[in-house]
């Protein structure tokens, strides 16, 4: 290259270095990003070495100029190699994390206050759904003890249906609420509870005075039939509706013009046992009031299940006693408790399920339960209440409920356990009441148990892959002790071929007329030897083991055992 020009792209190269020099000092000046050391001097390099070649070559037509020049540019590029490559190699954990430190201080004070206001509003959030939860379940065993003060009181269906109405429109903040029970024999739904304001969503005769306290009668004495209008078709199809915008209904009927008449918002939820409907919970709020949230409905759907399974246990007691003439307290005890055992076994995909359930003395103190609650939630229950009669079922009953109410929540095993006592656990309930319990999550997309104990009701494993049979429960409270008892969660990972077995102390230690135990170690060798059976088949086997071993000798415990074959 000519001397003369040579020049030119080295004293270019200077005055881009410089600019980019004065660039980097106003960065460094206003702290809007962090500049490192090496990019000053790698920079300086640059522009030192571009003007001392360009003063060579146009002074003295040095012809060493280029080779100065070059090596200035390898030197700024060797002195950042090392810097880029530890760049490249440093992972940060999230790079959100980073970002507020390459603020100035003003905007990360500003960044840190954000985030500490979102992380309160979900703490918040959070604190105010375990509230809720637990405040419903406190709710719900309000109703189970009203149920049990109903059963023997010829009045007592009427006042648990006026308790229940009167407790759901308070939380809910309703004007107005009513109670329809559904009588399968005129097939009709009839308002068996009403206070309130309840703007009626039917047509009111044509001949009827348009005044408050003679509407208010017509509706708390109507009835309809189980289609084509509002309440027959909710409690026909089972879902539970919020309605905010009634003129858009077809099935509600505005009978206006007067004020009192006009149709607010309305909630109605069928209290369900088993999808089975028994009547429905129907709240209204009067056209001027706020509207009912979603919120407010999913309360009441809530409080509405465990209305159902207090007033199913009220009517299946009061059948009981009117159809058979039942006085004794332990075959009352022992056919209430048969309305509580699922029917049959659900079908569960990927589930062979397989039970034993064998009452001593027409009274039984073990229950179980199968409730598919979520799409990610199966849940397994297997209790063991302490003492005989009316009392145990009272207990197992409470349990039952409380138990599927809170198990449709997102809260661990050990959670929902923990409530469940504080829920029995009351001061109120005078009677001895304590047992032990064994509670199983299945998630059939992660293939996890989580599962909970109190008491010694035990969870056994067995692993398909080694043969190997495991208790993996661990001993903690009975439920019903302590108020303040916890108890903690576990997993388990499953896998096809897998079986969890649960059982009550029935089972082990049933006697032979020699009186030895059958022991677990009897239950283990029998699964272990079945365990390419179905999980009913199992089950089955057990039992004709246990009946071998026991012979004709009396037994003095119920016998209940859970098989869950994945």
């Amino acid at each position: 290259m000519n001397n003369n020009v040579a020049y030119i792209p080295m004293a270019a190269t200077a005055i881009v270095a410089a600019l980019l020099f004065v660039m980097l000092i106003i960065i460094k000046k206003r702290k809007t990003a962090r500049v490192s050391f090496i990019i000053f001097l790698s920079d300086l390099m640059v522009l030192g070495g571009s003007l001392y070649a360009a003063y060579k070559s146009t002074l003295h037509g040095n012809k060493d100029a280029a080779f100065i020049f070059t090596s200035a540019i390898l030197a700024a590029a060797f002195l950042l190699i090392p810097y880029a490559l530890m760049l490249c190699t440093f992972e940060p954990k999230k790079f959100e994390k980073l970002v507020p430190a390459f603020m100035n201080k003003a905007a990360l004070r500003a960044q840190q206050a954000k985030e500490a206001a979102e992380l309160a509003i979900e703490e918040k959030k959070r604190s105010e759904l375990s509230g809720n939860d637990e405040s419903i379940l406190n709710i719900s065993r309000a109703f189970m003890d009203q149920a049990t003060v109903s059963f023997s009181d010829e009045n007592g269906m009427n006042l648990l249906l006026d308790y229940i109405n009167n407790t759901i429109r308070q939380e809910t903040k309703a004007d107005g609420g009513a109670i329809l029970m559904v009588d399968d024999f005129e097939d009709v739904i009839a308002v068996k509870s009403f206070e309130g304001d309840f703007p009626p969503p039917y047509k009111l005769p044509n001949d009827m005075p348009h005044k408050p306290i003679r509407v208010a009668t017509n509706f708390k004495f109507a009835s309809f039939p189980l289609r084509d209008n509002l309440f027959g078709d909710i409690a026909t199809n089972g879902n539970a509706e919020l309605i905010t915008k009634p003129e858009l209904d077809d099935r509600i009927f505005q009978n206006g013009p007067e004020e009192f008449l006009e149709c607010g918002s309305y909630i109605i939820a069928p209290m369900k046992v088993e999808d089975a409907v028994v009547g429905l919970v129907a709240l209204s709020r009067n056209h001027s009031s706020p509207k009912f949230t979603e919120q407010d409905f999913k309360k009441a759907s809530k409080l509405s299940e465990f209305a159902a399974t207090a007033v199913k246990n009220v009517i299946s007691v009061k059948e009981i006693i009117e159809q058979n003439g039942i006085t004794k307290e332990t075959d009352l005890a022992a056919s209430i408790q048969n309305t509580l055992r699922p029917a049959k076994l659900p079908v569960l995909p990927g589930i062979q399920l397989g039970t034993i359930f064998e009452q001593n003395e027409g009274v039984c103190g073990d229950y179980y339960d199968i409730i598919p609650s979520r799409k990610d939630r199966i849940s397994f229950i297997l209790g063991d209440i302490a003492g005989k009669g009316i009392n145990s079922v009272i207990v197992m009953t409470m349990i039952r409920a409380m138990t599927r109410l809170v198990v449709n929540t997102k809260q661990t095993a050990g959670t929902i356990l923990t409530w469940v006592n504080k829920g029995i656990s009351s001061e109120s309930f005078s009677t001895d009441h304590f047992g032990s319990c064994a509670l199983i999550n299945y998630d059939p997309v992660s293939k996890k148990a989580e599962f909970s104990t109190c008491g010694t009701t035990p969870i056994y494993y067995f692993n398909s892959s080694d043969k190997s049979f495991t208790c993996i429960s661990h001993t903690s409270e009975p439920i019903g002790v302590e108020k303040t008892s916890e108890y903690k969660e576990y997993m388990q990972e499953i896998k096809k071929g897998d079986i969890l077995v649960s059982f009550s102390d029935g089972i082990i230690e049933a006697l032979n007329d020699q009186g030895q135990q059958y022991t677990i170690e009897n239950l283990k060798k029998v699964i272990t030897k079945n365990c390419t059976s179905s999980g009913k088949d199992i089950a089955n086997l057990v039992k004709a083991d246990l009946q071998s071993f026991c012979g004709g000798t009396a037994q003095h415990d119920d016998q209940t055992l859970l098989v869950i074959k994945f």
